[in-house]
């Protein structure tokens, strides 16, 4: 069963652009930016929290000053595609901490996943532990960034 998507009105678009670029603006700030007082704000954001409209304040880290400065882009090709095997392999792509993003795709591929790594050496590591070791992977192709031109989980509202 689906569950219904909180109403967002006028306000809370403004409001989540708001803290979608910077969730540390002052309570005040953001009361004056969309002209509503503190309380409204402080409430329609604990709604939003509430809901799972916000699902995350979080820091981003600079890659370049925290030594995590590789991006690899793979294209993951499973042998099996029964669900326990499908499981077992998103389990593994989850509990990897240099997977950032993880995309179970339609087409001839079957995951896509951005990981961030130390170096090429980790990478190699990695493609041990998650794609040979682990099993069910009848290929993966590797595409590394050579620039973070944009990257962002910001919504357009």
């Amino acid at each position: 069963m689906k569950v219904a998507a909180p109403t967002v009105d006028g306000f809370d678009r403004l409001l989540l652009e708001l803290v979608q670029s910077n969730n540390q603006l002052p309570m005040r700030e953001l009361a004056e930016q969309i002209n509503l007082s503190l309380p409204a704000v402080a409430k329609r954001l604990q709604r939003l929290r509430k809901t799972g409209v916000i699902s995350s304040d979080r820091s981003i880290l600079s890659p370049e000053l925290t030594g995590v400065s590789t991006t690899i882009v793979v294209n993951v090709s499973v042998e099996n595609e029964a669900v326990e095997q499908l499981d077992e392999i998103r389990q593994r792509f989850l509990s990897c901490p240099q997977v950032q993003q993880c995309y179970y795709v339609t087409g001839d591929i079957d995951f896509i996943l951005i990981m961030a790594v130390k170096d090429m050496k980790q990478y190699e590591q990695l493609t041990r532990e998650l794609f040979f070791e682990g099993g069910n992977v009848r290929r993966f192709r590797t595409f590394v960034a050579m620039e973070r031109v944009k990257v962002s989980l910001d919504l357009k509202l």
